[in-house]
């Protein structure tokens, strides 16, 4: 069984790597059953600790290539982390052969979880952003949010990004790690304005009400919401999705995405009005971009099949497979 630390997990997964990978898969798919769900409250023992403090929540989401790969990605969320001066999410990934059982690999799991959601909404990108697109705006600039001008770069020629987060000093720091790659990138105060320019706005954030609104962006551009993975949290506003072209990673999202379901509610969008999803998108089946001026927006919420199309690519690519 072979092991991959946070760097070597990191190493294996460059983005070009990973976005075609997640290309392949969505076309040749694999099985992936619900994840599991388990609530774990633990006993009053620490000093000041009250009811977040006492309760983990653990998921468990499994994947296989029949005759292949059979993997569980493992994530522990412990809300009373910040507490103890502790990261708040756990994550391992443990791949396994799917023939005999036997374990091939302990991966780090927040590595494959943050690359893989950027390299998902540059996979999007690549069929749904416009061809000449060159400027993107990051919204948020926590784990993901950070990863995302390099994926970007793998399937558009940016060359200009711009930050916005609630904190500015975080926005300056993230443009200035961008910056020390070689790419013209900047922090902005106004989004509004940030809007107005960019070709691609890519919203990671763990909003709860809306912070992007529709008649902030530009004709022909293509709209990025990864935040938002529960029916409570929304980063966009109805406005966004009103005369669009709408994509999600998986019909799961139209269950679990606050950004889908209230608009929906709202009669703003019907499911059937959702044009495609990265499967029908990688296979050919659905169509993407139409035209220079069209508005397209994707939604992803994660999927476990993205998990072990990662996993695997660390397992082969660092030789382990033919060890």
């Amino acid at each position: 069984m072979h092991f991959f630390d946070a760097d070597a997990t990191r190493a294996a997964l460059p983005f070009e790597a990973l976005i075609d990978a997640l290309r392949t898969r969505f076309a040749t798919g694999c099985e992936v059953p619900p994840r599991h769900v388990h609530e774990i409250v633990n006993p009053l023992g620490e000093a000041g600790q009250d009811a977040a403090g006492r309760r983990m929540t653990s998921l468990l989401m499994p994947a296989w290539i029949p005759g292949q790969f059979y993997g569980v990605k493992i994530v522990n969320i412990a809300p009373g982390n910040a507490r103890r001066g502790l990261p708040g999410l756990h994550g391992s990934y443990l791949l396994f052969d799917a023939r005999t059982g036997a374990p091939l690999a302990h991966i780090d799991g927040d590595q494959i979880t943050a690359r893989r959601t950027a390299a998902a909404s540059a996979l999007a990108a690549s069929y749904l952003a416009r061809p000449d697109a060159k400027h993107l705006l990051v919204v948020g600039a926590g784990r993901v949010a950070q990863l995302l001008p390099a994926a970007y770069r793998a399937v558009r020629g940016i060359d200009r990004v711009t930050v916005w987060a609630r904190d500015p000093a975080h926005a300056q720091a993230l443009a200035a790690q961008v910056r020390a790659t070689g790419l013209a990138a900047f922090a902005s105060t106004d989004l509004p304005a940030a809007c107005a320019e960019a070709d691609i706005v890519s919203c990671a954030t763990l909003a709860t009400e809306p912070v992007m609104r529709g008649d902030w962006l530009a004709p022909g551009v293509h709209l990025d919401l990864i935040g938002g993975f529960t029916p409570a949290m929304r980063e966009a506003d109805d406005a966004c999705f009103a005369h669009a072209r709408i994509f999600v990673d998986t019909d799961e999202a139209l269950q679990k995405s606050g950004d889908l379901l209230v608009p929906m509610q709202h009669g703003v969008f019907s499911a059937d009005e959702v044009r495609g999803t990265l499967t029908t998108l990688c296979k050919g089946v659905a169509t993407g971009r139409k035209g220079a001026t069209e508005r397209t927006v994707f939604k992803s919420v994660g999927n476990a099949l993205e998990d072990l199309a990662a996993a695997v690519l660390v397992y082969e690519s660092a030789g382990a497979a033919r060890a």
